[in-house]
């Protein structure tokens, strides 16, 4: 069952009536939560970023939870794991840079600032069986998870799923990129871990949205919706819909299908979804073009990989020197040069981490023009 509710700004009364109406709608809070259990917030903070960029989950959406947990009988806290680096300072600095700090001081919730982490079986999984996750995600007795409608140059779209991805701490999340190099390996790790978190509800932020260039150096999209659901499965699969995608083109839909945890069949809207489609909705493309079979010979198979594959590219008159992207590429092919990145694309796994984590975009991803009209055809 998926909640669709119109809110057509973050002013605070639309939001609360918005998200009252969706809890509502899907069961209360009384299905999910127990009157004195330790309740984990776990919002999408990839990037130092402001909530007005349309890159995290807008602070006024987590507060209003926050506020409608407490009520009730909750303890709540508010938390993430961003991409890059995961210590204190770096932790505390984000959370005021998002709102979170704000929003827990203004709903009475605190602020996890835990950033110590487990090893885990995860005997379930199809690709991990074993994972390192944030302390914070094993100290919760109930996951909430809040994430934002956006774009993705690797996934396409990122929603419910993938805002799971934040369990796993800081750097850690390179080497689950360089693990599962292909993107359909990629999915389904992803999966595994929100199998692994179990969020007893899932929302999304849609009332602005973001498109093409996602998740963080995307364009604002105005959406003018709250989305919710017990299922982070069957949200992914409405989100879809919305954006006027086909679920075979998102990796973590179509191998959500496949691993039956969501299906058209069994897929309850509540809400008018027809009102929130968007058939303009930009959406990357993550095909690469490969023809040349499971055994090419080497010099043919790097002669496609470097020119007829999606690459990023560095903007050096917006890049200010940080070597972010260096500190968390996966494949550790960046090196900084005059304070400037320099990248072996020959040895790119094309996970897009150095775009997606530029704090001064940057990074931008080409797709070579054959690719292009090749995908026409």
């Amino acid at each position: 069952m998926v909640s669709i509710e119109k809110c057509e700004n973050y002013e605070y009364e639309n939001v609360k009536k918005a998200v009252k109406k969706s809890i509502e709608n899907i069961g209360g809070l009384e299905k999910y939560i127990k009157k004195g259990e330790n309740v984990l917030l776990k919002a999408n903070l990839i990037l130092k970023k402001h909530p007005d960029d349309a890159a995290t989950t807008h602070p006024q959406i987590v507060r209003v939870l926050a506020e409608l947990l407490k009520e009730y009988g909750a303890n709540v806290f508010i938390g993430d794991s961003p991409g890059g680096p995961f210590n204190l300072q770096l932790l505390k600095s984000l959370y005021k840079y998002t709102g979170m700090e704000k929003a827990a001081a203004l709903s009475g919730a605190s602020l996890c600032l835990d950033t110590s982490s487990s090893s885990v079986s995860n005997p379930d999984g199809e690709k991990l069986k074993k994972l390192t996750v944030t302390n914070m995600v094993l100290k919760a007795d109930k996951v909430i998870s809040v994430g934002k409608f956006k774009s993705h140059r690797m996934t396409s779209l990122t929603g419910a799923v993938k805002n799971m991805f934040g369990a796993i701490p800081g750097t850690t999340k390179a080497e689950y990129h360089f693990f599962c190099q292909n993107i359909d390996d990629f999915a389904n790790s992803l999966i595994d871990i929100c199998l692994y978190t179990k969020p007893v509800l899932s929302f999304l932020d849609a009332v602005y949205g973001m498109e093409g260039n996602g998740p963080t150096a995307g364009d604002k999209r105005y959406i003018g919706a709250i989305m919710a659901s017990e299922n982070p499965f069957e949200l992914d699969l409405a989100m879809t819909k919305m954006a006027g995608a086909k679920p075979d083109d998102i990796p973590i839909v179509k191998e959500s299908l496949r691993r039956n945890l969501c299906s058209f069949e069994k897929l309850k809207i509540i809400g008018n979804i027809n009102n929130f489609i968007m058939d303009d909705f930009k959406i990357p493309k993550n095909k690469s073009l490969h023809f040349l079979g499971n055994n090419p010979p080497k010099f043919l198979n790097d002669f496609v990989k470097l020119h007829m594959n999606p690459r990023p590219v560095f903007n050096k008159s917006l890049c200010i020197g940080c070597g972010d992207c260096m500190r968390n590429c996966p494949a550790k092919i960046i090196t900084m040069k005059n304070h400037r990145p320099k990248a072996d694309l020959k040895k790119c796994i094309r996970c897009y981490c150095c775009q997606e984590l530029c704090p001064k975009k940057a990074v931008s991803v080409k797709t070579p023009v054959i690719l292009k009209l090749l995908s026409k055809m």
